[in-house]
């Protein structure tokens, strides 16, 4: 299975599905500390939904992180 997050390509190991909270682990190498939004082909999960919402074949995630400034 393939997914785009934030652009890359991750392929997953056979065709089993997987939780946008198991594909989050593919892209944060450390475990994410600060505030972040996620939207699964264009649509906002939310962070309670992680582990219920399927990421299909060809899905694409986004991970958008705070910018702090004046």
């Amino acid at each position: 299975m393939n997914i785009h997050i934030n652009g890359k390509a991750y392929s997953v190991g056979g065709e089993a599905q997987i939780s946008v909270s198991s594909a989050l682990t593919l892209h944060f190498v450390e475990p994410q500390r600060s505030t972040f939004a996620v939207a699964l082909n264009g649509d906002f999960v939310g962070n309670t939904d992680y582990d219920t919402t399927i990421v299909n074949n060809g899905d694409s995630i986004d991970v958008l992180l705070p910018i702090q400034g004046g």
